[in-house]
Order: structure tokens, then sequence, then C-alpha cells
């Protein structure tokens, strides 16, 4: 049994006792939390797709630990104007821990 999920603007698949970072949410570490954008569900062969959202059908994650992603450089250069600029970024995650599919 598999869903897909929409959080932070992206989707993810996801399947009960996996680990995955999402963007950044407000919980403490340890809390259960309940997603319930679910936008496809898979049950074997039955499978059901939202409209945009399969009502009722929700998804239990546990939050295991927040941090922050690697580095990533943006560099930006006119040729011949003597213009160069860098910048860097590192993007807040939440790590969750999916316990449980229901809908």
């Amino acid at each position: 049994m598999y869903a897909v999920i929409k959080t932070g603007g992206k989707q993810y698949r996801v399947a009960a006792g996996e680990k995955l970072k999402v963007e950044q949410i407000p919980a403490d570490i340890g809390a259960e939390i309940v997603l319930d954008q679910v936008l496809f569900l898979a049950k074997g062969e039955d499978v059901t797709m939202g409209a945009p959202l399969v009502s009722g059908a929700t998804v239990t994650a546990k939050v295991v630990s927040h941090g922050r992603g690697d580095k990533i450089r943006i560099f930006k250069m006119r040729r011949r104007k003597h213009y160069r600029k860098t910048q860097g970024h590192r993007q807040n995650y939440t790590e969750i821990e999916i316990l449980g599919i229901t809908g």
C-alpha cells in the first residue's frame, strides 16, 4: 500500500515504514503529525485518485529530526563587465517516518 501526498509544495510517494526529508514542518521531535493532503492512494490493484484530494484519506507520520541540507552555491557573472556575485543557501528540512496510511 502506498500513497502520494503533498507537503511543502512538493509531492512525495510514501509507504509505511519509510523515512523521507520534507520541507520544514513546525513540530517537535517525536511528535506525530497527520498529513491530510493525499492525492493518490493504492492498495494492491485497487487505486483511488483524488480530484484533487482523496476524501477521508490521511497519512500518519512521526517527526524524527530537523536539519539543514547541503550548501548550494549560486554564482552569477557577466563577462567583460567585472561583475561577479557569489551566494550560498542551505534549506531547512524535517525528517519524518511514515507510520501508517488510512483511507
